[in-house]
């Protein structure tokens, strides 16, 4: 018994160190994986392995690690959705990238993105310029949302009922 409570407390500890480390090194990495990044994801599971079960690789050791894992991440949800500042501070915040065609250097260098990755990040949306964005933000989750003067008009069209257009 004694063995589980040392694999969970084990795989926990694991748990809190990569959250904090992909917290500190940047978030940018969770949102969509390169091949350096799958290969770092890969190569980060397996050295951390031996940390959390030891010697014990059976298949109670295995489900005790799993089940730790979810535990934690199932508290930490918790934690979050109860204290919003508590998720600013392991989540981090929304950044501002660009607003009206205009890039925010400060918070393109502090999510460590390059004026490369924001262009490729407009044109996967379907805006051809820099100019047409409104906003682009850098969002808690990695992702960078974009909203351009002709998505906002396309997204009020679809919005208000044909009815209230009459009226105005």
């Amino acid at each position: 018994m004694l063995r589980y409570l040392y694999i969970a407390f084990c795989s926990v500890s694991v748990y809190f160190f990569i959250v904090l480390a992909i917290r500190l090194f940047g978030k940018k990495d969770v949102s969509q994986l390169s091949i350096s990044d799958l290969v770092f994801v890969l190569l980060l599971s397996n050295s951390v392995q031996n940390a959390m079960v030891g010697a014990d690789s059976s298949l109670a050791g295995g489900l005790v690690a799993a089940t730790s894992l979810f535990v934690a991440n199932y508290i930490i949800k918790l934690i979050v959705y109860r204290f919003p500042k508590i998720e600013r501070l392991i989540e981090g915040e929304p950044l501002l990238l660009v607003y009206k065609g205009k890039i925010n250097e400060k918070n393109l260098a502090k999510a460590k993105i390059t004026k490369d990755e924001l262009l490729e990040a407009v044109r996967e949306h379907g805006v051809a310029s820099l100019d047409d964005v409104e906003l682009a933000v850098f969002e808690m989750d990695g992702n960078i949302s974009i909203i351009s003067e002709r998505a906002e008009n396309e997204y009020v069209k679809k919005k208000i009922p044909v009815r209230m257009k009459r009226r105005e």
